[in-house]
């Protein structure tokens, strides 16, 4: 039996997964990377350690991490889901840990073992792999497609489309015939210049409130001070779920944070109780809430009390400054910064278009998509890994099912 011939184009977390998935007594496949490396962003993912999934086991929950896509992964996360990924890296001896904060990583800490136990799986079936091979077209021919990168030609009989969203990838598409929708950037941090903020770069906090008033959205979760403003998960989740329309505003918006979590009658609450219990301690050197004392220090400075001053003379007026600078800081954001080198997006190839049950493309026949791609993208923690996952097994399958 001849074997059918499968081009994959792009050799990132949806390519290669597909590929180990597939049958190679039935296929024979050929993965087209441009890069001079596979599954570049599995080897960064999580600080190097990939972040391999979330271990949220009900696709109802798990959907609502996705602010593009939510509704139609819902049926392909009852097919594969966390629990499978799992799974199916500790059968190829890739045990895994689910940290305090519900992420999943390999027990080795290295995203090197992901990456070795899908080239393995894939060199198993004698499968290739083409690095530096860009492609510059694909052409329909009958029943095949011709794709010609900058090295050579392929003729494929099904075309397995994990590009990732760079806008040349969404261009090949949409010349295809597929609709995009406009890609904007996801998962970035809010660039801030303000003084409550300035050279406290590396404070955290492990609660945190976020609101953008002017689109009646907040978010909660730990956040950290960089070196241009604000990041982490309650600054990202914001962005993730507001990418368009902070877009829209060219991100330029008002922030109120909260960095203590709390409301500020709670908090005035904690320092009258703390005052009553420490009358005689300076208000510099009172621990009183979950922050570092250089912060503290700086709230005490941006509401103008004297570090040395004891806490039993602090006057009303001078608390209310404190717990407005802590609970209801009013920043202006201008700009953002993308978040570390996992550069996501909000957009790509219009969800109609595809059948999500197999991800074939509605348009192009025997052509599936997978990836960042498609109009799909979530909140850190890995979710976009498990959406590409995911998608993958389900072309896996229906190709190893094809006849």
């Amino acid at each position: 039996m001849t074997k059918k011939k499968i081009i994959i184009i792009g050799g990132g977390a949806a390519g290669f997964f597909c590929a180990a998935n597939l049958d190679g007594n039935k296929f024979d496949v050929i993965i087209l990377e441009q890069n001079s490396d596979v599954l570049q962003k599995v080897k960064i993912s999580g600080g190097g350690r990939c972040n391999v999934a979330h271990a949220c086991f009900d696709p109802k929950e798990l959907v609502q991490f996705y602010p593009r896509g939510n509704k139609e992964l819902l049926s392909v996360f009852h097919k594969f889901q966390p629990v499978d990924t799992m799974e199916w890296f500790e059968q190829r001896n890739v045990p895994v840990k689910i940290e305090n904060d519900n992420r999943i990583f390999p027990e080795s800490n290295s995203s090197q073992t992901i990456i070795n136990a899908m080239v393995e799986e894939v060199s198993n079936k004698n499968f290739q792999t083409h690095t530096k091979s860009v492609v510059l077209e694909i052409v329909q021919k009958e029943h095949q497609y011709l794709i010609t990168t900058s090295t050579n030609s392929y003729l494929a009989d099904y075309v397995v489309y994990t590009t990732g969203s760079s806008p040349k990838s969404l261009k090949m598409v949409q010349g295809l015939g597929h609709k995009i929708v406009e890609p904007v950037p996801s998962l970035f941090t809010f660039n801030i210049k303000n003084d409550t903020l300035k050279d406290l770069m590396g404070t955290s906090f492990p609660y945190a409130e976020v609101s953008i008033p002017q689109l009646k959205m907040d978010e909660s979760g730990p956040m950290l001070i960089t070196h241009w403003g604000l990041s982490g998960p309650a600054i990202l989740k914001l962005s993730a779920w507001k990418a368009r329309e902070l877009a829209d505003l060219k991100y330029n918006f008002e922030i109120i944070v909260n960095f203590l979590g709390i409301d500020s009658e709670t908090a005035e609450e904690t320092f009258k109780t703390f005052r009553q219990d420490h009358p005689k301690k300076t208000i510099g050197s009172s621990k009183i809430f979950d922050v570092t004392t250089r912060f503290w220090h700086r709230i005490l400075w941006l509401s103008k009390v004297d570090l040395d001053k004891n806490i039993s003379n602090i006057s009303g007026q001078e608390l209310l400054k404190i717990l407005q600078h802590l609970c209801e800081n009013k920043m202006k954001v201008n700009g953002k910064s993308t978040y570390k080198d996992e550069f996501v997006t909000a957009g790509g190839i219009d969800l109609k278009e595809i059948d999500f049950k197999t991800m074939k493309s509605k348009v192009l026949s025997n052509f599936y998509i997978a990836g960042e791609v498609l109009n799909i993208d979530a909140v850190t923690g890995g979710f976009n890994f498990q959406a590409c996952w995911s998608e993958a097994w389900l072309i896996a399958q229906d190709l190893n099912l094809s006849t």
